[in-house]
């Protein structure tokens, strides 16, 4: 009789085995891309921008593993989780600043979502916070007029607008006077660039950001982002600002980040604030301000925009 249950137990016992090693598929995958810095596919990307959360899931994947006597399989997903956590946790620590006494840059980005984005909140919280530059992605000439109308140009009267229909129009706007400029390759939806001059001999390159979608193309994606990342060595004071369709897990922002940049959120350790989409539940962050290392980011915040499924991003940027 005690055979025959041990027996059946056999089975039984391998099937949960089997199904613990199954949900691990997804952790030992994004572990590994991340590790390796390997974007891959459309699917990979997915996984990636999730980095964060598979964290919990390893947790919690580990802990019932052992739970049910599966010390390999809870002993390796425990493993995994806290591998990923290294990359993660820094982002809800606030790096030191350098020690800068240049002018303040207030830097706002916003998706207005193929035009829909609420005009007059856009421009209450260019008020409310003294933005002083403020870059637009997803512009098109209803939704420029209708800034227009609501006071935008009032509070920033200098511009490079580039409005199309869609996704594709892009624009920056400012306090200061712009000049445009070439900062990015091409691109399928234009990314203007600007020089602003802050008045003293202070000067600051302006890139309003958005790469083709991924889900639309991983190659082209990946080319434009890195686009972005000559080197800031090779240029001016520079700040990309707007819809990466990225996340700090996802190579491709990596690259940029290693040219001379860091991530405003990452600095002030609000890294984990989800952007995207906005009109649900926000899961991931795709929108980021990029500022330039010799510069020192003071503040950073997220805002619900109605009307667009990304939150808009705020920084405030000390200069050298």
């Amino acid at each position: 009789m005690v055979i025959n249950v041990q027996v059946r137990a056999r089975p039984r016992n391998r099937l949960v085995t089997g199904v613990l090693l199954l949900f691990g598929v997804p952790l030992v995958a994004v572990a590994a891309l991340r590790t390796v810095g390997y974007d891959g596919g459309w699917y990979t990307l997915v996984l990636l921008a999730l980095t964060p959360y598979a964290v919990v899931y390893g947790a919690l994947l580990g802990g019932v593993s052992l739970v049910l006597r599966r010390w390999w399989t809870g002993g390796i997903a425990l493993a995994l989780a806290i591998l990923l956590a290294v990359f993660v946790a820094p982002r809800v620590m606030a790096d030191e600043q350098p020690a800068v006494a240049g002018k303040s840059l207030r830097v706002m980005s916003a998706n207005l979502y193929l035009g829909h984005a609420d005009a007059a909140t856009i421009v209450k919280l260019v008020r409310d916070n003294r933005v002083d530059v403020l870059n637009l992605v997803e512009m098109t000439s209803a939704e420029v007029s209708a800034l227009d109308k609501a006071g935008l140009f009032g509070l920033l009267p200098y511009r490079v607008l580039h409005a199309a229909p869609g996704a594709d129009g892009s624009g920056i706007v400012s306090r200061y006077p712009l000049t445009e400029e070439n900062y990015t390759g091409d691109s399928t939806a234009k990314q203007p660039s600007a020089e602003a001059d802050l008045g003293g001999g202070t000067v600051v390159e302006l890139v309003a950001v958005h790469p083709e979608s991924p889900d639309t193309g991983v190659d082209q994606w990946e080319r434009e982002t890195k686009d972005l990342s000559r080197a800031a060595g090779e240029h001016g004071l520079r700040i990309l600002a707007g819809d990466f369709n990225a996340t700090l897990d996802h190579a491709a922002l990596a690259t940029v980040l290693s040219r001379g940049y860091h991530d405003a959120a990452d600095e002030r350790g609000d890294g984990l604030q989800p952007t995207w989409p906005a009109d649900a539940t926000p899961l991931v962050t795709l929108d980021h301000v990029l500022v330039d290392k010799r510069a020192a980011v003071e503040d950073y915040r997220v805002f619900d925009v109605p009307g667009t499924d990304h939150r808009a991003v705020y920084a405030e940027v000390r200069l050298p």
